[in-house]
């Protein structure tokens, strides 16, 4: 993408922000105490710093039928890590569990199905249309305009419709246990075009979430991240095992790097992460990690540079323009930022991060009326979301009362 259309896509998308936000006349400007607006702290929302195993094919190659490669331990660790605290009926190893399960019935493969209702449910913290109590993971019904979608009695049969609807899409046989997908003969009968067609996730780009033009690709990157190894010793001396005995790959010293990484050794994670960027330049995972890395180590500079070299190699990974508009952010090239948050947005585009992070910068460009509304929109696309929600109550606190 050319940077004059990538200006402009960016300046439309934050058009777009600009005019879901509340506006305010001349007669109806918020006033704030100069005193508490001065001494006001706003929060960042966090970095996204979990690694990413090295892809061993093309995101187009990934079937959705097919069987698990990542452990249902992995899938555990991996959710305990994003969120502490889903907002689930169940416990985080019984909705696994369900997946796998009702994935193996239906030949779905069940760790995707998975990072699938991560994305559609922010990793269980919810903040949409949908309400947790619902037990619907995959958004379901959920067609916006404050649309809250369907309901299911237990989490299993909420994970069932779930596998049922994505069987609907790549296969014209009827599930095996009894349909609980509300959609599944709305698809079968009045989308011919898609329906028992699509055979990748990202086939489903554009289909499932729309526009959701890069959607199969986000839901591969959480897969690629739950196939991290864990750091145990045994884990460790495998994977040292394997670069002492064999050619080294790229793929082998990025795992051993994860395992530093997971470790907290991020000088030895770096060596290893620089190797696997010099055996594979192309790999979007291994920059990717290596730039989380000197992050960690404090070299934001470096790591710019590494974000630098991954959106040039592939311009739809979220998590790069993300990544790299904090560092300007907390550099103060907010004009740098802004960019960057805007490419995000071009991926998705109902971010609540991002949207928190614009209000950062305008609350440090002490745009205060601007920082706030931007909060209120950010709060408008996930109200669960607590940073935002401190955000817009600590700028609340600032404002002028008026005198009755």
């Amino acid at each position: 993408m050319s940077k004059t259309i990538r200006l402009f896509v960016a300046l439309a998308a934050l058009l777009a922000i600009v005019l879901a936000l509340p506006t305010a006349d001349a007669s109806s400007k918020i006033k704030f105490d100069k005193k508490k607006i001065r001494a006001a702290q706003v929060v960042d929302a966090p970095a996204l710093d979990i690694p990413m195993m090295l892809a061993l094919q093309a995101p187009e190659r990934v079937t959705i039928l097919g069987d698990a490669t990542v452990s249902q331990a992995q899938m555990v660790n991996l959710i305990n890590k994003r969120n502490p605290k889903p907002l689930l009926n169940c416990s985080v190893k019984d909705i696994v569990r369900f997946y796998y399960e009702e994935g193996a019935r239906e030949g779905i493969r069940p760790d995707v199905a998975l990072c699938q209702a991560l994305k559609e449910t922010a990793f269980f913290a919810y903040g949409g249309d949908v309400d947790p109590k619902q037990n619907n993971f995959c958004g379901l019904g959920a067609t916006g305009n404050h649309e809250p979608g369907h309901s299911f009695k237990t989490p299993q049969l909420g994970v069932r419709a779930h596998i049922q609807h994505l069987l609907a899409y790549v296969s014209k046989r009827p599930p095996k246990a009894i349909l609980v997908d509300p959609r599944y003969e709305l698809l079968k009968n009045f989308r011919k075009d898609v329906f028992g067609k699509m055979t990748h996730w990202t086939d489903l780009n554009g289909v499932w979430a729309v526009p959701g033009t890069y959607y199969g690709q986000e839901l591969l990157r959480i897969w690629q991240q739950a196939k991290i190894p864990d750091d145990s010793p045994a884990t460790f001396l495998a994977a040292n095992r394997n670069l002492m005995i064999s050619a080294p790959t790229a793929e082998m010293f990025a795992v051993r790097g994860l395992i530093y990484y997971n470790r907290g050794d991020y000088y030895n994670a770096r060596s290893d992460f620089d190797s696997a960027v010099v055996l594979n330049p192309d790999s979007t995972e291994a920059i990717y990690d290596l730039a989380l890395t000197l992050e960690k180590l404090g070299k934001n500079d470096e790591a710019i540079e590494m974000y630098d070299r991954l959106l040039a190699v592939d311009d739809k990974f979220f998590n790069g323009w993300y990544n790299r508009g904090r560092l300007h952010l907390m550099k103060g090239e907010y004009s740098k930022a802004l960019d960057d948050f805007n490419g995000a947005l071009e991926i998705e585009a109902v971010s609540a991060n991002v949207v928190n992070e614009i209000g950062v910068l305008y609350f440090r460009q002490k745009n205060y009326e601007e920082a706030y509304a931007t909060f209120l929109r950010a709060a408008e696309i996930n109200d669960r979301n607590e940073i935002v929600k401190a955000n817009v109550a600590t700028l609340e606190s600032c404002i002028k009362k008026k005198k009755k």
